[in-house]
């Protein structure tokens, strides 16, 4: 039987398990990114594992959620970013240069190659080919120290495309759509493989906005075939020679298939505050914007940008609305302004924010209160663009500039019936990329120039606090009781107040599941230990480790959920809490304050490999709570968490690189 894109990957990475779904494997990785809210734990993790370089083919380190620097705490991370990517043998991009996922994809992307980054968004370059999967921070460390990278081997999906997108349709519009047909959840523990005669018709940008937010629908990772537009465009880079010719085999066989014509699809538009609350924009037409930002990761290329800006030749921002272009690097930024849209925008009334994540997280162009916001962005959780109770939307850049003209939410395709002379923009491909431009560029600096040899620390660059292993016992008050899709915005905001701790535990911890109780971190830590029940889809959204570090730090021992977002049931384990799925039930029947105990010997359980475990509440009522864990995550799990299980390894082996392989 023939292998799809994804098989043939994972089987030429592969150095552990076996490719069926439902599996645990363990694949090399040959490229690693971290960016700076989640890479100075990364580095501090990877000076406690004692090791003394990057053992993966590429590591890069970038600067792009922080970039305003409005505290010297957000500085001194940088500048121990750099020091540790000198001192290990990183490329460092500097703060400005640009988003991870959108300079990564410039300079560094290849066919063929695994990348595993500290972001979730890090499937991005899935549009060239690329398997690349997101996954908290010790993993990208244990990675980069030469360790395998283990997942559950996921189910392939078959996304069919056919047709060619009609005027005003969007790559956008193909990623709300299955948004809206799948749902936050549908793509959970799935690769999405995307084929058929319709992939043709789309640019690399193009394929990338749609990668870019499959995390959206939970997938571990998206990818598309390469062809002659993948060429094109690495070509552009100077990059061709890293051209690998990569399609699923006539006869590789799926899990499921999902059609999609492409000629079917019109402007979509997410309404508030979850990704897949996907609408037609004719639906919610007449709301007054207040603010549209075009931008982000998702859709911040030169490509993304230059259809509003031809919306907007000859034309003004409505009075009643602010625009604000956020380019997803330094290199969209100098070509929009090569080619003289810069101006054009700014005669329009628009302004410019920094290459910068700032904004996506709520650092920057928060929305004013009881108002409507309106971008491109891929995410638009309650909260988290900086204000709580906060009305984002999200669309394409076609969407958002209409809105900018007219002040309201309105079908481009309408708004081109009022305005005399405005045709659809369509997609138009950049012609004055800078060949060699990662090589050249003085922005990142390759391992061979750095200007540093050894870690530099602020005084706000704390260490990383580690868990006794699983005793027997586990027992605690029921500190929280939350409902379904608590995503780490929740757990951990990523806020300007809060975000400069990220290397600060004591610190970052006192904001903890602030957004749901803003009791929790006093009540935790006076309670001294505790747990955790939540509903459906526990800790989707970001990557960021922090989500479970921090409520170890304030001693919780526990989460009782229906189900886990893949990357935060990983995080769980790599920092010794339990994860047990619990059914629906018992999560109607636990309140917050009852007493929870696990009545078995946990320890001896999770190392002998049991599944259930009997839950006594109040020690009125007994429920089972399940475990699903690979040998090797039980093995984390009792040794307090994976850098105490990777030291155990490395030092057992005699100091060899970590054993997690």
């Amino acid at each position: 039987m023939g292998q799809t894109i994804t098989e043939k990957i994972l089987e030429d990475h592969l150095v552990d398990g076996e490719l069926e779904p439902g599996e645990e494997i363990g694949i090399d990785v040959d490229q690693v990114l971290t960016q700076d809210t989640t890479g100075t734990m990364v580095w501090l993790q990877f000076e406690a594992l004692e090791m003394d370089e990057v053992q993966t083919e590429l590591a890069a380190q970038y600067c792009d959620h922080q970039t305003y620097q409005f505290d010297f705490k957000n500085t001194d991370d940088h500048r121990f970013l750099r020091s540790a990517a000198g001192t290990y043998g990183a490329y460092f991009s500097r703060p400005g240069n640009g988003i991870c996922h959108q300079v990564h994809k410039e300079n560094f992307a290849a066919p063929g190659k695994t990348l595993l980054g500290s972001d979730s968004h890090t499937p991005t370059p899935g549009g060239l080919g690329q398997l690349a999967i997101g996954a908290g921070g010790l993993d990208i460390a244990v990675a980069m120290g030469g360790g395998a990278y283990y997942v559950e081997m996921p189910e392939v999906v078959n996304v069919e495309l056919t047709g060619e997108l009609p005027e005003w349709a969007t790559a956008k519009d193909v990623i709300l759509k299955l948004l809206q047909d799948l749902t936050v959840k549908g793509g959970v523990d799935k690769v999405l493989e995307y084929t058929g005669p319709g992939v043709e018709s789309l640019s690399i940008p193009e394929r990338t906005t749609i990668t870019n937010m499959g995390t959206e629908l939970g997938a571990t990772s998206s990818i598309f075939p390469t062809d002659e537009q993948t060429k094109e465009w690495l070509a552009k880079f100077d990059r061709e020679d890293e051209f690998v010719d990569l399609s699923a085999d006539e006869d590789a066989s799926y899990a499921e298939t999902i059609e999609l014509d492409l000629s079917e699809l019109e402007p979509l538009i997410a309404k508030p505050s979850m990704p897949d609350n996907v609408v037609p924009v004719r639906e919610v037409a007449g709301t007054e914007v207040d603010q549209v930002m075009v931008g982000s990761c998702t859709n911040g290329a030169y490509e993304d940008i230059l259809p509003a800006a031809k919306m907007l030749e000859g034309r003004q921002v409505n009075p009643t609305t602010e625009m604000i272009i956020a380019p997803g690097s330094k290199q969209a930024s100098e070509l929009l302004a090569r080619e003289g849209w810069t101006a054009e925008l700014m005669a329009a009334g628009v302004n410019f924010s920094e290459a910068t994540c700032g904004a996506c997280i709520g650092i920057g162009h928060v929305p004013a209160s009881d108002s409507v916001s309106l971008r491109t962005f891929n995410r638009n959780f309650e909260g988290r663009s900086g204000i709580e109770d906060d009305s984002v939307y999200l669309c394409s850049p076609e969407v958002a500039a209409a809105a900018a003209i007219a002040g309201e939410i309105v079908d481009p395709r309408d708004l081109a019936d009022e305005l005399e002379e405005l045709e659809a923009p369509g997609f138009e491909m950049g012609t004055g990329y800078s060949a060699g431009y990662g090589a050249d560029d003085p922005d990142i600096i390759a391992p061979d120039e750095s200007v540093d040899d050894e870690l530099i620390k602020g005084p706000n660059i704390g260490d990383v606090p580690l868990k006794d292993e699983l005793g027997s016992d586990l027992s605690g008050e029921t500190l929280l009781k939350m409902g379904d899709n608590i995503t780490t915005d929740h757990i951990t905001p990523a806020n300007a107040e809060a975000l400069k701790f990220r290397s600060n535990i004591p610190k970052y911890a006192d904001f903890t599941l602030t957004r749901v109780d803003s009791t929790f971190p006093d009540r935790a830590r006076e309670a001294d230990s505790g747990v955790l029940v939540a509903g459906e889809n526990y800790g989707q959204g970001s990557s960021r480790e922090h989500a479970a570090l921090c409520p170890m730090f304030l001693g919780i021992e526990a989460v009782l959920a229906q189900s886990f977002a893949r990357i935060h049931h990983a995080n769980l384990f790599n920092f010794g809490l339990v994860p047990l799925e619990i059914d629906e039930e018992t999560y109607e029947r636990i309140e917050e304050g009852d007493e929870v105990e696990i009545v078995d010997d946990v320890g001896a359980g999770v190392r002998s490999g049991q599944e259930e475990f009997t839950i006594r509440v109040n020690d009125d009522w007994e429920a089972t709570g399940t475990l699903d864990a690979s040998e090797r995550e039980r093995e984390i799990l009792a040794a307090g968490g994976k850098l105490s299980w990777t030291k155990q390894q490395h030092d057992t082996s005699g100091g060899a690189a970590p054993a997690d392989d």
